[in-house]
């Protein structure tokens, strides 16, 4: 198994006042040809935006977007007639496919909004563009993984245009826990939204991620401190 740790002190980031934000690979203002992508996965960004503040519209296409809200709420509007609130455990997928236009603004006047938004290369172009959002209830992901995001919708999870899946799951401080391929030869980006653990030799932080490649079937991690974790199974 190799693995290539990305600390989250390494990534990029730009303080705009009202968005506060880390890329894991390159992005806007931030390039470095090491980190352009990782499989299908092109963008991995952190973002905290202040109160009442958010991204104008503007166009997306041949892409597949995830975003995940991590506190507060995000208020969704776009060409596709979707207006929308996504709040704290809820995810929103978008295929831009053959070209969509949206804006993001936090909805709430008074608190920060956290909320990390994804970018993974599609396995088919200029689809018709297309929206879904959901809730995950906590106990859905305590002591085990909740998939999120699969190709196909399986167990009510969103879907996409990629064999990917994307899991979640809240883990103890003191237990071991296995993450199974779904799809051999896949690669795994594990990014840790709190908390701590090992997998193999590494040690991961909150907001640390690992690249994981050459897996036999199974990884294993070990829970040093309560983790929250994200999963995001993606072909090479």
């Amino acid at each position: 198994m190799k693995l290539t740790v990305h600390r989250s002190g390494c990534r990029g980031h730009a303080n705009h006042g009202w968005l506060k934000t880390w890329h894991t690979f390159s992005f806007a203002g931030y390039y470095n040809p090491d980190r352009m992508h990782f499989g299908a996965l092109r963008v991995l960004n952190d973002d905290v935006i202040q109160a009442g503040m958010g991204f104008g519209t503007h166009p997306h296409d041949n892409m597949e977007i995830i975003t995940i809200v991590l506190d507060g709420e995000l208020e969704h509007r776009d060409s596709m007639g979707n207006g929308s609130v996504i709040r704290y455990g809820e995810v929103q997928v978008m295929s831009a496919g053959t070209g969509i236009q949206h804006s993001e603004f936090n909805h709430s006047e008074e608190n920060e909004a956290s909320l990390l938004q994804i970018w993974v290369f599609p396995d088919k172009k200029n689809v018709q563009p297309r929206y879904g959002q959901a809730k995950f209830q906590e106990d859905e992901m305590n002591g085990k993984w909740r998939t999120v995001v699969s190709p196909d919708g399986t167990d009510n999870s969103l879907w996409i245009h990629q064999q990917a899946w994307f899991s979640l799951g809240d883990f103890a401080e003191g237990s071991t826990v296995g993450y199974q391929l779904k799809k051999a030869d896949n690669v795994v980006y594990l990014f840790v939204i709190s908390g701590e653990l090992e997998v193999g030799s590494e040690t991961l932080n909150k907001r640390d991620g690992l690249c994981i490649e050459q897996i036999d079937t199974e990884i294993q991690l070990k829970i040093k401190k309560n983790s929250k974790i994200l999963v995001m199974e993606i072909p090479v």
